[in-house]
């Protein structure tokens, strides 16, 4: 028998074997009812803040938000995020940006994550390439700072102009969903100041301080996690905008960076093996990991079939003659002052603006995510609450 031959039966009996253990899971899953959550707590990068680094540093602008919200609302998208529809998949409202002190409701959870956040600290400025300082050790240090004032005013010692009414009540951790999306910037700074070699040899520490994280996390209650793994960072359009006469193989059928998207598959890797070992170090939570990698990958390659346009081309912003103005931004063009515009629809884009998805990719990623098809254990994030099924 040829090798392809060999290679396409034993793909296929592994794809049968998958499907059947996936439909045994749902059998499972049918049995049990949906978990009653009673919060939401986020931590990560611009893929899932709702406000965290605009209220913190320069607000986002106009055209961001025009699509859902008409105007903008902290997120670096034309709309919802993909974290947007999982708290409307799971029946919360959205969660409220935890640095937006603003009128701001925390009753149902709150969102530690801020755009450019990294999991390892970095030697840089937000100033510099746009890399916050909030890394995930801090956003894990706000949210015990954060529990600890609330345990405080609705046990220890109440405030009388505090509204605990706006807060949520403190044997309410336990049962809330924690999600986790962050690494992409761990990446690109990587791909910046290190050759692939040597980021590669960065994995394991980078992925040591994200088991870290989840682990303080833990020992302030939490109990159910949601974790996103990185996506094909080398499909970035922001990524290819200057890539001129390649060498063979340095992008893929995509026109993606292969290297980039094989270095974000090794970090996935990793961190899958990580978090399959937490699962018998932290007893008592339940760990999902999610695999958005090939949720947003195999809407790269389909776009046209999905009835989006071309993967690698921008909504918003301008790119003429190696020259690009991000969106919402001003920058000069042959002597001519241009402004990033939005394209007048979004929802045949998968790219927004070079670095964040569109409203409509996320909800198309989110529609193939967060039902448990791409999840190890392989169960829906309504039912992230089982340790066992």
């Amino acid at each position: 028998m040829e090798t392809s031959v060999k290679v396409a039966v034993i793909a296929t009996l592994g794809l049968y074997i998958c499907v059947n253990l996936a439909m045994a899971e749902v059998e499972k899953i049918g049995v049990l009812s949906q978990c009653s959550w009673a919060g939401l707590y986020n931590f990560g990068d611009s893929n899932s803040d709702t406000g965290g680094i605009s209220a913190a540093f320069e607000p986002v602008t106009s055209p961001y938000g025009m699509t859902f919200f008409k105007k903008p609302s902290g997120r670096l998208t034309d709309g919802r995020l993909l974290f947007d529809f999982l708290a409307e998949y799971i029946g919360l409202p959205y969660a409220s940006a935890y640095l937006d002190t603003i009128n701001t409701d925390y009753r149902h959870g709150a969102n530690f994550a801020t755009g450019g956040s990294t999991i390892r600290r970095q030697n840089e400025t937000i100033f510099q390439n746009g890399i916050s300082p909030f890394s995930l050790d801090i956003q894990a240090i706000q949210f015990t700072q954060f529990k600890a004032r609330i345990v405080d005013l609705w046990i220890g010692h109440p405030h009388p102009a505090a509204d605990a009414s706006q807060l949520q009540r403190p044997d309410d951790f336990s049962k809330a969903l924690f999600t986790i999306d962050i690494g992409q910037n761990d990446l690109s700074v990587a791909f910046r100041t290190l050759t692939k070699q040597q980021l590669r040899a960065t994995i394991p520490n980078i992925i040591d301080e994200f088991a870290s994280s989840v682990q303080q996390l833990y020992e302030q209650g939490a109990r159910s996690f949601w974790i996103h793994n990185t996506g094909p960072v080398g499909c970035l359009p922001v990524a290819t905008f200057y890539i001129r006469n390649p060498n063979p193989g340095y992008l893929d059928r995509n026109g993606c960076i292969r290297y980039q998207n094989e270095v974000a598959m090794e970090f996935n890797r990793q961190l899958k093996a990580r978090l399959i070992r937490l699962r018998s170090e932290l007893t008592k939570a339940a760990i999902t990991y999610v695999d958005v990698y090939t949720a947003k990958y195999n809407l790269i390659s389909n776009s046209k079939q999905y009835g989006f346009s071309d993967p690698l081309k921008i909504c918003c912003g301008h790119h003429e003659n190696d020259v690009h103005v991000f969106c919402g931004k001003y920058g000069i063009v042959n002597g001519t002052r241009v402004r990033g515009d939005a394209c007048k629809n979004p929802a045949k884009y998968v790219s927004w603006d070079g670095v964040h998805m569109t409203e409509a990719a996320n909800k198309w990623v989110a529609n193939h995510a967060l039902n448990g098809s791409l999840s190890d254990p392989p169960i829906p994030v309504t039912h992230a609450c089982y340790k066992h099924l």
